[in-house]
């Protein structure tokens, strides 16, 4: 698991919900949607409750240089489109 990437979560409140990694330790993620969970309040996830979904990751400079309130709008909008491409490929 790394920063950037696209996640499901699969246990907890969250379950079902898609996120980005903002933020990696030994056991654990810290995710972010840019809704509810700003990066800059991310929600702490235990490495087993979640899931990598995408091969495509959000840019992991924009994580790191995240200084104003547009980067939650720019994950909203990416993890917009990843879940139109996921459900694409389920039908």
């Amino acid at each position: 698991m790394k920063i950037g990437d696209v996640v499901l979560a699969t246990a907890g409140k969250e379950k079902g919900d898609f996120f980005v990694v903002v933020d990696v330790t030994e056991k654990s993620v810290f995710i972010a949607d840019g809704k509810r969970l700003s990066i800059f309040k991310p929600k702490r996830k235990n490495l087993k409750h979640i899931k990598k979904v995408v091969k495509n990751c959000f840019p992991e400079s924009l994580i790191a240089e995240a200084r104003d309130i547009n980067i939650d709008a720019a994950i909203r909008k990416f993890l917009k489109s990843q879940k139109e491409q996921i459900c694409q490929k389920k039908m």
